[in-house]
Parts: structure tokens; C-alpha cells; sequence
């Protein structure tokens, strides 16, 4: 039985990855490091420390730092996402939707809570939510399932009773190794890719999403 739903943030409830792209791309200029599309594929939904690694194997750099580095990504990224970022279609009715139904609510995000907290508000859903939480206070973040463990135990749950909403292969590995139902809403370019068929489901948008279709299929198999 379906009793919370837990939701990635950046991409799946608010349109913020082409701000992230645009952000390391204007800090890797700094270390002539090109930002392909085949990098962003691979590095979409990791958070800033694990991209900056990423890139680092690929082309080495001393200096700036690390640190350095992530700073100036996050302090980009967060200035334009609060300032400007939207929702993606369907996340607000979706919402709203579950809320009226009783289903929990929560977010597990690889984004820091500042961020998080931050989106909650501009997008004015905040109440809606019984958790939030940020894989930057694990040991280890997403693709590692312990952002969601936690979130789970938060909701006082076991992970096969709560969904998973993921726009990232990342972030979907972190949901299905966590053990919860999985539903994957991957941006339009990466739709197609074969590797996302690890979700139970696969959805086109959040407005495709239907608890009821869910529930029945759940129920056939149990």
C-alpha cells in the first residue's frame, strides 16, 4: 500500500537544470574544460563535489580547487534558481493531488537544504510536505541510497511503501536501491535511454501520473 511520495527537486519539481548547466559550464570555462552534452548526460543529478570529480578524471586540474569551484557553481546556481527558476508541468497539481488524498509528502534532494527550503517557498508548497531532506548531510549521496533511507525513516515508513520520483539516472538508482517503487520522469532528450527502464514506471511528464493506475497494478500483483 502507497502511503508517502517522495520527490527529487531539481528537474522533476522545479525546472532548474539548465541553470546548473549554465552555472559549471561558466566555471569550467575557467580551466578550458568542455562542458559536452555527453558530460552533462552522465553527471545529471549528481551533486556539485561528485560532478567536479567527474570532470576531474577526465581532464586534471590544479587549481582553482575544489572548493573554490563548487562555491562559485552553487552561488551561481542558487542566485538563478530562486530568482527565476519555474515548475515543471504538472508538479503543483500533482501535489496538490496527493496532498487531498492523504498521501506523505517529501522531498530528497542531492541539493542543499538552503536550496531545498528555498524552492519549497518560491514555489509556495512548503505546507504540503512533512519532510525534506538533503543527501549533502549523508555520508554519501545520491546515486548512494542513503538520502532516501533517511527520508523514509523520517516519515516513520518502510521504503516499499513510498514512491520515488526521479528525473535523473542517479537519483533513480538511489531510489531503487533504497527498495521503493520507482517512477521515473527523465528529461525529453534522454527519454529513449534504456538505462532508465529501471523504474517500475516511466513517464513522459508529472501530468501523466495516476496513483490509481498504480494502486490497481500493485494490487493485481500482491
Amino acid at each position: 500500500m502507497i502511503k508517502a511520495a517522495i520527490f527529487d527537486m531539481d528537474g522533476l519539481l522545479i525546472d532548474s537544470e539548465p541553470i546548473w548547466v549554465e552555472a559549471a559550464k561558466l566555471t569550467m570555462q575557467k580551466i578550458n574544460f568542455d562542458l559536452t552534452q555527453e558530460v552533462q548526460r552522465q553527471t545529471t543529478g549528481l551533486a556539485c563535489k561528485l560532478f567536479l570529480e567527474y570532470c576531474h578524471k577526465i581532464q586534471p586540474w590544479n587549481t582553482p580547487t575544489f572548493e573554490e569551484m563548487e562555491k562559485e557553481i552553487l552561488n551561481y546556481a542558487h542566485h538563478h534558481i530562486l530568482e527565476k527558476a519555474l515548475p515543471m508541468p504538472g508538479a503543483l497539481e500533482l501535489l496538490k493531488k496527493l496532498h487531498q488524498k492523504g498521501i506523505k509528502l517529501a522531498v530528497a534532494s542531492a541539493s542543499h537544504m538552503e536550496l531545498i527550503e528555498g524552492v519549497l517557498d518560491r514555489l509556495n508548497i512548503r505546507d504540503y510536505f512533512q519532510v525534506w531532506h538533503s543527501g549533502t548531510l549523508e555520508a554519501f549521496t545520491k546515486p548512494h541510497p542513503a538520502v532516501y533511507l533517511t527520508t523514509a525513516q523520517k516519515l516513520g515508513l518502510p521504503p516499499a511503501q513510498c514512491l520515488a520520483f526521479e528525473d535523473s539516472f542517479a537519483g533513480l538508482q538511489s531510489a531503487h536501491s533504497a527498495g521503493m517503487i520507482t517512477i521515473s520522469v527523465p528529461a525529453q532528450e534522454a527519454y529513449h535511454d534504456k538505462k532508465f527502464d529501471l523504474a517500475h514506471y516511466k513517464l513522459q511528464s508529472l501530468e501523466q501520473f495516476s496513483l490509481q493506475d498504480i494502486q490497481q497494478e500493485l494490487y493485481k500483483v500482491s
